[in-house]
């Protein structure tokens, strides 16, 4: 009896500490980077028929409505906005290094829901989706991080977006 005793208030203590300290049973791993930046980034992009098959096959069993949305998503960064800052964006996601203000100023133009939904679809990807479940709170963080860099005054040359 008095074994079940210390148990339970060691048991009651023990979870209380945890909700008052939770980062003590975890890691930090939001400020590690998921690619190491020393890495070559461009070997993500490597290619063989399998994933060529399976990215394939993932654009077109998409939706008509949700294709013609990210169509509509990538018009609105423009096509160079797409090729340059895209690459950038996912550098930051994977690796942790900041995008240029230029691209911060296309991805705020594109909005929100555009950034999260090409981000989303770019994870499926064969080559990205072993990553899918640890981006999305850095998806949101590039996005958050952007809008801040834009809408404030003191980083605006001119004061436009």
């Amino acid at each position: 009896m008095e074994t079940k005793t210390i148990f339970k208030a060691f048991f009651i203590i023990t979870t209380l500490v945890s909700y008052v300290y939770p980062s003590l049973g975890q890691e930090d791993v939001d400020d590690e980077p998921l690619v190491n930046p020393a890495r070559k980034f461009d070997t993500l992009y490597a290619t063989s028929p399998v994933s060529e098959d399976y990215d394939t096959y993932i654009l077109e069993n998409l939706p008509p409505k949700y294709k013609t949305y990210i169509g509509t998503c990538m018009d609105k960064m423009g096509y160079i906005g797409i090729k340059k800052c895209g690459d950038g964006v996912l550098k930051e996601i994977l690796t942790n290094e900041h995008v240029s203000r230029e691209c911060c100023l296309e991805v705020v133009r594109a909005g929100k829901e555009c950034h999260m939904e090409i981000n989303k679809l770019l994870f499926r990807f064969y080559q990205l989706k072993r990553f899918a479940s640890q981006v999305s709170f850095k998806i949101n963080e590039v996005w958050n991080r952007c809008s801040a860099e834009v809408e404030s005054p003191s980083s605006s040359v001119d004061g436009t977006i």
